[in-house]
């Protein structure tokens, strides 16, 4: 248990230097000090910096991947495009490490950015792979759209996040000021480009949940959804489950053995 909680206050400590003073700068020495370790120990969990700092990344993509798994089993349905994106909108809002991942921030990052996708290049395929197969399921139960190649599907809804992610940066001035506003708005561009659910359409109300439309019976409506999601839910889980198992995996091999 000590050595576990040693670990994690280093890995505490490699975060918040790698967010105040970027890679290029932090080193195993300033590392140590603020974890109030000795420099030795920090060699005892970490072969290397890069190692160290592949560590902090992991282990925020693990937080988000668990955020995400905690919203779907309270509720199936967070499995939909627009509640998931959504979810992990605001996740990214939440966590600078996130934030200058998906955003490329050569300045807090410098080649560890590179070194990740080297060193998680399977890690980064799985999950592609889990997304993929999480739009089938959904075609399956009818809840998303089949009038475009699923993969098509998945291009349009990476494109997306990664448009709504780098506007933090590049629009900051013309966005809503509201980070739940602009997590709707996200929502809302996923529903009306990908889903099938009443709702999915035009004239539908940005604070409306999914599954409620204007012209449209909403218990009817929201019953089948509900149903659906509910089918549909149990695979999509094991999914990240298994992908939240394989990040886990990822963070032990970078621990000196």
């Amino acid at each position: 248990m000590e050595q576990a909680e040693r670990g994690e206050r280093i890995l505490e400590a490699a975060g918040e230097l790698l967010l105040a003073w970027g890679y290029r700068r932090v080193t195993i020495d300033e590392i140590a000090r603020r974890a109030k370790v000795g420099k030795g120990t920090v060699y005892l969990h970490w072969k290397t910096k890069e190692s160290l700092l592949l560590a902090v990344v992991l282990r925020v993509q693990s937080r988000s991947h668990q955020r995400q798994l905690a919203r779907m089993r309270s509720d199936p349905l967070e499995i939909l495009p627009s509640r998931a994106l959504r979810g992990h909108f605001l996740d990214f809002l939440g966590e600078p490490v996130l934030r200058a991942l998906y955003t490329d921030d050569v300045d807090i990052l410098g080649r560890l950015n590179d070194t990740a996708k080297t060193e998680l290049a399977e890690l980064i395929a799985q999950g592609d792979r889990a997304m993929r197969r999480h739009l089938e399921v959904l075609r399956e139960h009818g809840l998303v759209r089949d009038d475009m190649a699923v993969h098509h599907q998945q291009y349009a809804l990476m494109a997306m996040a990664t448009g709504f992610f780098t506007s933090e940066a590049l629009l900051s001035d013309r966005a809503p000021d509201d980070p739940e506003a602009r997590a709707e708005i996200l929502a809302h561009t996923v529903r009306s480009a990908l889903e099938t659910s009443p709702g999915s359409g035009a004239g539908v109300d940005l604070g409306a949940d999914p599954g409620v439309s204007l012209g449209a019976d909403p218990a009817s409506g929201g019953v089948r959804l509900a149903a659906a999601a509910g089918a549909a839910a149990p695979e999509v889980i094991a999914l990240y489950e298994h992908l939240a198992e394989l990040s886990a995996q990822e963070m032990r091999r970078q621990v000196r053995s």
